[in-house]
């Protein structure tokens, strides 16, 4: 009855901390959201120890489940803590913010830009910020005058 208190308690623990360990970087690292210095250094922490708590959380999960003999509920919940595991490897700021394909260029006169319009300019080229803002980063190729090309990245 003792071990089986224990195994129930293990399997807790572990989704608690594998939710946490998966929710709270996503949290406070969020885009277009203000941190505070303290709970960026927190998330930080937590975003560097993630894969070895996950995988000891995936671990204890597994050692419950097989002293709890899988029945239904603790195989669900041992589930959720592997997939909190599983999930903790994907970056989701890559998946979200991936760098633009390839700039189109248009004159001045053809744009569509708003007379405020907020612009990144690099040697005669313009970079709304309305379209950098989602993409953080556009990857171009400054042509010079020997007919190379010097490649840059426009962020912002």
């Amino acid at each position: 009855m003792h071990s089986r208190r224990s195994a129930l308690f293990l399997l807790f623990v572990s989704l608690a901390v594998a939710l946490f360990f998966l929710v709270y970087p996503l949290y406070v690292i969020r885009p277009f959201r203000h941190q505070g210095a303290q709970e960026l250094h927190a998330a930080l922490f937590v975003l560097h120890w993630q894969h070895v708590v996950e995988l000891v959380c995936a671990a204890a999960a597994l050692i419950a489940l097989a002293v709890l003999r899988l029945r239904i509920r603790t195989t669900i919940v041992t589930a959720l803590v592997l997939i909190c595991a599983a999930l903790s490897f994907v970056n989701i700021f890559e998946v979200m913010f991936h760098p633009a394909g390839a700039p189109a260029f248009q004159y001045v006169r053809d744009t569509k830009l708003d007379g405020d319009e907020k612009v990144l300019a690099v040697n005669a080229r313009a970079y709304p910020i309305r379209s950098i803002s989602y993409h953080h980063i556009v990857n171009d190729r400054i042509v010079n005058e020997t007919g190379g090309g010097v490649p840059i990245a426009v962020t912002y």
